[in-house]
């Protein structure tokens, strides 16, 4: 967070600075022939270089703004991401707040986009979680150079600068991992997203330590992180699927030879990653779960109606809303703590995941 809320460029600022009345700056900044084009140039030269901005509902409304909070995800349409909102929603509302959405579908350039015309909008906040091809962050610095508050939730990133509310992934992944161990399975793949997304690397590290604690190798040719894309995870579900089986009797020692093998367990990052695995397990003729058991991140919603009944770590994602919109309030309040909240996900069994019963 910015060490003080920056004040936003006014009307006000501009007349003061020039010495004129801020009607003279309005019919300026509108071009009004009232207005000498030497006056009108002045005035939009300094409004450009004070990066001021219109409020259109100050404009429409002709009075103080409403209290608007503006929230971008990556892919609206999904449980997940419909069920933070709610949680936004909800919370913003009981303290007198409106919400604003937008959709970046996953895309940087949509993202920032959406930041722009937020800021455009004079929103008094922005809860986000990151398009899964950002990597330039500069729309956020923005934001903190504007003192515009800002919160980050699942996918974050600038945590010295800005208060995030994450799920413990890394926790989570362990133990769907260690459970698929436990009920007999040993190749056991990782289907994830893009690597430089921090809610990626920490599922995946999860994974790999459980792997490690039960000493069993661990196989490079079993770990598929890509877009995420329902149609390019199935084609590397299916890719990983369609390899000959692994002998029986193999060694789990650490040091044996990778062999291009197929799994007899995924792990997979997300619900639309989970239902293409689903998928690919089942073009590819194998049964769930006694050739290849599986679990997901995904919701309970869509997991208790497929057949079989999926296995599933399951967010609190209308929780992560909430607090994600609590943490904000307090920014917007003044606070400048930068805060980093855990919402714990739970493992769910169900049908998908065990080849025996736990011993």
């Amino acid at each position: 967070m910015a060490n003080n809320k920056q004040h936003r460029t006014s009307l006000k600022d501009l007349a003061h600075e020039l010495g004129v009345s801020i009607a003279t700056v309005s019919r300026a900044l509108r071009s009004s022939p009232e207005i000498g084009k030497e006056m009108q140039e002045r005035v939009k030269e300094l409004a450009k270089q004070l990066n001021y901005r219109p409020n259109p509902f100050a404009q429409s409304l002709r009075k103080e703004a409403p209290k608007i909070i503006g929230v971008v995800v990556p892919n609206l349409v999904t449980h997940y991401y419909a069920a933070v909102l709610d949680g936004i929603e909800v919370e913003a509302r009981r303290e007198g707040y409106s919400v604003i959405s937008a959709n970046s579908h996953e895309r940087f350039e949509d993202e920032a986009h959406v930041i722009d015309n937020f800021i455009g909008m004079h929103v008094e906040g922005i809860v986000a979680c990151l398009a899964q091809t950002t990597t330039d962050y500069s729309h956020f610095e923005q934001l903190a150079d504007m003192g515009i508050p800002l919160v980050f939730f699942g996918r974050t990133c600038m945590s010295d600068r800005f208060s995030c509310v994450t799920a413990n992934g890394d926790e989570a992944a362990q133990i769907a991992t260690q459970h698929l161990i436990d009920t007999g399975s040993r190749r056991i793949a990782f289907l994830g997203g893009p690597n430089h997304l921090d809610m990626v690397r920490r599922r995946k590290h999860g994974y790999l330590e459980a792997l490690r604690e039960s000493r069993l190798p661990i196989d490079r040719n079993l770990v598929m992180c890509d877009k995420i894309d329902y149609q390019t995870a199935l084609h590397n579900a299916e890719q990983l699927l369609q390899r000959p089986k692994a002998p029986e009797g193999g060694s789990d020692a650490e040091g044996q030879e990778e062999a291009l093998y197929r799994p007899d367990a995924i792990v997979a990052f997300n619900d639309i990653i989970t239902f293409a695995a689903f998928t690919a397990i089942k073009n590819c003729g194998l049964r769930i779960p006694e050739d290849v058991a599986l679990i997901g991140f995904t919701d309970d919603v869509h997991a208790a109606y497929v057949t079989p009944r999926m296995s599933a770590i399951e967010d609190q994602s209308y929780e992560m809303g909430v607090r994600a919109c609590r943490l904000l309030l307090k920014h917007i309040g003044g606070d400048q703590k930068v805060y980093k909240e855990i919402v714990p996900q739970k493992l769910v069994i169900r049908d998908t995941s065990a080849k025996r019963p736990i011993t």
